[in-house]
């Protein structure tokens, strides 16, 4: 008896954590949009298409931070 209820409980245990890692993975399949600039048009074509834009979007945002002219801190501690 002890052992038929010990099968029983593990059993239960099982399709509890099989249901669990079920609703784990669809949550991770499910497709995660782009980040984009707002007004940015959205991707299209294959995966690395939208790679190279993004890669291009970072590169053209990174050039126009570099090229910001920065204000120097005033130094009245001297």
């Amino acid at each position: 008896m002890r052992a038929l209820i010990s099968l029983a409980s593990l059993l239960v245990v099982l399709a509890i954590i099989g249901v669990l890692v079920k609703k784990q993975l669809a949550t991770t399949q499910a497709p995660v949009p782009a980040l984009q600039a707002p007004g940015a048009a959205a991707p299209t074509g294959s995966v690395r298409a939208q790679s190279q834009q993004i890669q291009q979007q970072v590169q053209q945002q990174m050039e126009g931070l570099m090229q910001k002219p920065r204000s120097l801190p005033d130094d009245e501690s001297k």
